[in-house]
């Protein structure tokens, strides 16, 4: 629950009163009195409860009455929306002109359940490069050829310094990127040591792994992991588009049996890959049924040396991808929506929009390319008028 404080005017037509409720909704009714409850027609999934405290004023055309108020907004899981395909494929494909009120609509989700806060990710690669599959996106894969370090492990006392860090400054989570799709008992016992150690400070971490198998998960969950990041990265029609050494399918299962021990998992995908808007509907639904604790979006980066490195992205328009956001907020509401990759290039000059749609973002790069730095990333949050909490990612 929190509150707003508003000077509304409106005109007593009939005794039909009309109000603009910027920057939610417009309200009718037809009753006034000291406390009003009513449900937004624009909005559905939340309640207001109006105070109302009247004085009147005159111009030259009309006698106008002046309500200040307190309004009180109660919110309701019960009441968020529940779309369709249909449903959502008409928000992608929404007027740019009609853009700020399905931002609106998302934005109310956001505060709902996030507040007015954003939590601050900040990528560790602690394995680069020399990946066997075959993503089209990645600089790390093995049809890359882009020129980036590659190294089995990322020096331990450089993973115990970040560590540290995290916990100096009283970061949230601090999370290990690790590239390649299968590892042996022995590497992931490499690893459950390194998690031990750094658990040992009650810090909160976050794997970003590929495929594990029931054991190694159990191993890693034992040593004190708390989440695990598997993208979906796409639907699953358009996957074989990007990678031909899994599938699909794979990546599902893999979330289910690490949602089965009881990690929490974050997942998202990528935009900009060549997919329709049914694709990334398609991709949204399926999150919706895995219903993450954190979805990330990525806005895809070409990078020299892959597949996708000459990929047009005229497409990708600080609209559009900010409709793909909304339609995240709006069909998984109680995860964090994180804008990824693409930020810096694809909303610059809109981040408070921006913000009041998503609650997390990353600063200082992703994996193999470069992004905004902390303090550039803190300056953003606070000039957009949002409060930040900082989580090693």
């Amino acid at each position: 629950m929190f509150n707003r404080y508003y000077t509304l005017s409106g005109i007593n037509q009939n005794n039909f009163f009309v109000f603009a409720l910027s920057p939610f909704t417009i309200l009718h009714f037809t009753a006034l009195s000291e406390t009003l409850h009513l449900y937004s027609s624009t909005f559905p999934f939340y309640r207001l409860t109006i105070h109302f405290f009247l004085c009147y004023s005159r111009n030259q055309n009309n006698m106008r009455k002046e309500y200040q108020l307190l309004m009180t907004t109660t919110y309701d899981k019960e009441t968020d929306p529940v779309l369709s395909g249909e449903d959502a494929i008409a928000i992608l494909n929404t007027p740019d002109d009609q853009l700020q009120d399905l931002v609106d609509r998302a934005a109310a989700l956001r505060y709902k359940y996030k507040g007015n806060r954003v939590s601050i990710h900040i990528l560790t690669n602690a394995r680069s490069g020399n990946c066997s599959q075959d993503c089209a996106y990645c600089a790390q894969s093995c049809r890359s050829t882009a020129d980036i370090e590659k190294y089995k492990w990322v020096d331990e006392d450089k993973l115990y310094h970040n560590n540290d860090f995290v916990n100096e400054h009283h970061l949230s989570r601090h999370c290990i990127g690790l590239s390649g799709m299968k590892f042996t008992d022995q590497e992931i016992e490499e690893l459950a040591r390194r998690i031990r150690k750094m658990k040992e400070h009650g810090t909160h971490l976050c794997c970003s792994i590929g495929f594990l198998t029931e054991k190694q998960a159990k191993m890693l969950k034992d040593a004190g992991l708390d989440r695990i990041n598997h993208n979906l990265n796409s639907s699953r029609s358009f996957y074989h588009n990007i990678c031909s050494t899994h599938t699909f399918e794979q990546r599902v299962d893999n979330i289910h049996m690490l949602q089965r021990l009881g990690f929490e998992i974050c997942s998202g995908g990528i935009v900009g890959m060549g997919e329709s808007k049914e694709d990334i509907v398609d991709m949204l639904l399926e999150l919706r049924e895995i219903q993450p604790e954190a979805l990330p979006i990525n806005f895809l980066l070409p990078i020299k040396g892959t597949p996708l490195g000459d990929a047009d992205t005229s497409g990708l328009t600080t609209e559009y991808c900010l409709k793909v956001l909304c339609l995240a907020r709006l069909l998984v509401p109680q995860s964090d929506i994180r804008c990824a990759a693409g930020r810096e290039v694809y909303f610059k000059g809109q981040e408070k929009k921006l913000l009041s749609v998503v609650d997390s973002i990353f600063a200082s790069g992703y994996l193999t390319e470069g992004g905004q730095s902390i303090q550039g990333t803190l300056r953003t949050i606070t000039d957009a008028g949002f409060t930040y909490e900082i989580e090693s990612a």
